[in-house]
Protein backbone atom coordinates (compact mmCIF):
# COMPACT_ATOMS: atom_id res chain seq x y z
CA UNK A 1 0.00 0.00 0.00
CA UNK A 2 1.11 3.24 -1.08
CA UNK A 3 1.03 6.20 1.65
CA UNK A 4 1.51 9.74 1.76
CA UNK A 5 2.85 12.25 4.16
CA UNK A 6 2.16 15.91 2.84
CA UNK A 7 4.12 19.08 5.17
CA UNK A 8 4.06 22.64 4.53
CA UNK A 9 5.94 25.16 6.57
CA UNK A 10 6.19 28.92 6.56
CA UNK A 11 9.83 30.67 5.92
CA UNK A 12 10.83 34.02 6.42
CA UNK A 13 13.48 34.14 3.87
CA UNK A 14 13.75 35.07 0.13
CA UNK A 15 13.72 32.75 -2.12
CA UNK A 16 16.79 31.84 -3.39
CA UNK A 17 18.23 31.34 0.33
CA UNK A 18 15.36 28.25 0.66
CA UNK A 19 16.16 26.98 -2.68
CA UNK A 20 20.14 26.65 -1.65
CA UNK A 21 19.60 25.55 1.33
CA UNK A 22 17.55 22.46 0.27
CA UNK A 23 19.01 21.63 -3.00
CA UNK A 24 21.77 21.14 -1.22
CA UNK A 25 22.37 17.47 0.35
CA UNK A 26 25.46 18.41 2.42
CA UNK A 27 22.41 20.17 4.62
CA UNK A 28 20.19 16.66 4.86
CA UNK A 29 22.11 15.64 8.39
CA UNK A 30 21.19 19.35 9.99
CA UNK A 31 17.25 18.93 9.84
CA UNK A 32 17.38 15.35 10.31
CA UNK A 33 17.31 13.91 13.81
CA UNK A 34 20.73 12.73 15.06
CA UNK A 35 19.37 9.39 16.30
CA UNK A 36 19.00 8.41 12.57
CA UNK A 37 22.95 8.57 12.34
CA UNK A 38 22.58 10.21 9.40
CA UNK A 39 25.73 10.80 6.75
CA UNK A 40 25.99 11.92 3.33
CA UNK A 41 28.71 9.49 1.74
CA UNK A 42 28.60 11.67 -2.00
CA UNK A 43 31.71 14.26 -1.86
CA UNK A 44 29.68 16.92 -3.69
CA UNK A 45 32.23 19.46 -4.85
CA UNK A 46 29.58 21.56 -6.75
CA UNK A 47 26.14 21.45 -4.71
CA UNK A 48 23.77 22.33 -7.02
CA UNK A 49 21.25 20.39 -7.91
CA UNK A 50 20.65 18.40 -10.99
CA UNK A 51 18.97 16.31 -12.73
CA UNK A 52 19.76 12.25 -12.87
CA UNK A 53 22.39 13.29 -9.65
CA UNK A 54 22.98 10.57 -7.35
CA UNK A 55 23.26 11.17 -3.76
CA UNK A 56 24.79 7.83 -0.93
CA UNK A 57 23.96 8.31 2.31
CA UNK A 58 24.29 5.95 5.27
CA UNK A 59 21.26 6.01 7.65
CA UNK A 60 19.73 3.98 10.78
CA UNK A 61 16.26 3.92 10.66
CA UNK A 62 14.90 1.53 13.14
CA UNK A 63 17.28 -0.04 16.34
CA UNK A 64 20.94 2.29 15.16
CA UNK A 65 20.46 -0.69 12.52
CA UNK A 66 22.95 1.34 9.54
CA UNK A 67 21.88 0.82 6.20
CA UNK A 68 22.66 2.40 3.31
CA UNK A 69 20.35 5.11 1.31
CA UNK A 70 20.51 6.08 -2.45
CA UNK A 71 18.90 8.69 -3.91
CA UNK A 72 18.44 10.32 -7.65
CA UNK A 73 17.21 13.80 -8.18
CA UNK A 74 14.94 12.80 -11.05
CA UNK A 75 13.23 16.09 -11.36
CA UNK A 76 14.52 19.76 -11.29
CA UNK A 77 11.98 22.90 -11.86
CA UNK A 78 14.93 25.75 -10.39
CA UNK A 79 13.76 27.72 -7.70
CA UNK A 80 10.23 26.19 -7.98
CA UNK A 81 10.59 22.09 -7.10
CA UNK A 82 12.24 19.09 -7.73
CA UNK A 83 12.09 14.93 -6.60
CA UNK A 84 14.21 12.48 -4.96
CA UNK A 85 13.31 8.95 -5.47
CA UNK A 86 14.80 6.19 -3.42
CA UNK A 87 17.15 4.12 -5.49
CA UNK A 88 17.98 1.46 -2.70
CA UNK A 89 17.13 1.84 0.57
CA UNK A 90 14.87 0.81 3.01
CA UNK A 91 11.73 1.60 1.55
CA UNK A 92 10.11 -0.56 -1.35
CA UNK A 93 9.13 3.42 -2.71
CA UNK A 94 10.14 6.83 -1.73
CA UNK A 95 9.76 9.62 -4.12
CA UNK A 96 10.06 13.41 -2.20
CA UNK A 97 8.29 16.28 -4.29
CA UNK A 98 10.34 19.05 -2.52
CA UNK A 99 8.26 22.26 -3.65
CA UNK A 100 8.85 26.13 -3.12
CA UNK A 101 6.24 28.68 -3.19
CA UNK A 102 7.33 32.28 -2.87
CA UNK A 103 4.52 34.35 -1.35
CA UNK A 104 4.28 38.22 0.53
CA UNK A 105 6.35 36.37 3.41
CA UNK A 106 8.92 34.55 2.22
CA UNK A 107 8.73 30.76 0.55
CA UNK A 108 5.80 28.39 1.75
CA UNK A 109 7.48 24.86 1.49
CA UNK A 110 5.36 22.03 0.88
CA UNK A 111 6.98 18.18 1.10
CA UNK A 112 5.13 15.43 -0.51
CA UNK A 113 6.35 12.16 -0.06
CA UNK A 114 4.43 8.87 -1.62
CA UNK A 115 5.83 6.12 -0.09
CA UNK A 116 5.66 1.79 0.54
CA UNK A 117 6.80 -1.23 2.99
CA UNK A 118 8.54 -3.89 1.86
CA UNK A 119 6.80 -6.96 2.85
CA UNK A 120 3.28 -6.73 2.24
CA UNK A 121 1.24 -6.81 4.99
CA UNK A 122 4.17 -7.05 7.51
CA UNK A 123 5.04 -3.59 6.21
CA UNK A 124 1.66 -2.62 6.78
CA UNK A 125 2.20 -3.83 10.27
CA UNK A 126 5.39 -1.97 11.03
CA UNK A 127 3.60 0.70 9.13
CA UNK A 128 0.95 1.02 11.68
CA UNK A 129 3.53 0.49 14.91
CA UNK A 130 6.05 2.23 14.37
CA UNK A 131 7.08 3.60 10.57
CA UNK A 132 4.67 6.47 10.82
CA UNK A 133 5.54 7.50 13.84
CA UNK A 134 8.99 7.57 13.03
CA UNK A 135 8.94 9.78 9.47
CA UNK A 136 6.27 12.00 11.66
CA UNK A 137 9.15 12.10 14.55
CA UNK A 138 11.98 13.23 11.23
CA UNK A 139 9.58 15.56 10.05
CA UNK A 140 8.66 17.39 13.60
CA UNK A 141 12.09 17.62 13.85
CA UNK A 142 12.91 19.16 10.46
CA UNK A 143 10.17 21.79 11.51
CA UNK A 144 12.11 22.53 14.73
CA UNK A 145 14.99 23.01 12.76
CA UNK A 146 13.99 24.97 10.19
CA UNK A 147 12.18 27.44 12.41
CA UNK A 148 15.33 27.95 14.38
CA UNK A 149 17.23 28.65 11.38
CA UNK A 150 15.02 30.75 9.26
CA UNK A 151 12.29 32.28 11.75
CA UNK A 152 13.97 33.00 14.61
CA UNK A 153 13.02 36.42 15.53
CA UNK A 154 15.67 38.07 17.65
Amino acid sequence: MIHQLQREQQLYCNLETAWKFFSSANNLSEITPKDMNFIVLTQLENDEIYEGMIIDYYVSPLLSIKMKWQTEITQVSFQKNFTDFQKKGPYKLWNHFHEFIPNEKGVLIKDTINYELPMGFLGEIAHGLFVKKKLEHIFNYRYQVLEKLFNNKK
